[in-house]
């Protein structure tokens, strides 16, 4: 099961960091079609945040399509955005951790780090030549899978 982190001084709204921390958890296969997602008042109890705000967040993931809620059952992932390229044995996820670890001994603090990582997904992505056609950070690609 997935326990989310809120972090109060991100500046991202709180149901947003739910969105955001459940598809990441279906990126890296964490979550997988068929899996329960904590009730709004297990995620309250860890958190101490509205439970109308991670109403907000299970509503906005199920206009996605990636959960289902079942009455009196609970809220499901309803199917996966996984590639086996990000699993968490993949070979790409190997370099990168050993690129976190040269980036902090060679100085970088997280800050550091993130300013770097969206320069390059920006670069990468979104730039000249780069641009995948896809919408910002929070749109999911509701026609796949």
């Amino acid at each position: 099961m997935v326990e989310f982190r809120i972090d109060r001084r991100s500046g991202v709204a709180t149901y947003l960091q739910i969105v955001q921390q459940v598809e990441q958890a279906l990126r890296l296969g964490l979550l997988a079609p068929g899996d329960k997602l904590p009730t709004a008042k297990e995620v309250v109890a860890a958190t101490a945040i509205n439970p109308n705000t991670v109403l907000k967040a299970y509503r906005e993931l199920d206009r996605a399509g990636l959960v289902e809620a079942r009455p009196g059952l609970g809220t499901f992932v309803r199917r996966s955005l996984a590639r086996p390229q990000a699993a968490a044995d993949s070979p790409l996820r190997a370099e990168l951790t050993g690129w976190m670890h040269r980036a902090r001994e060679a100085g970088l603090d997280r800050e550091d780090v993130a300013a770097l990582l969206a320069s390059v997904l920006e670069e990468g992505f979104d730039g000249p030549g780069g641009s995948t056609g896809r919408g910002g950070p929070y749109e999911t690609n509701k026609g796949s899978g």
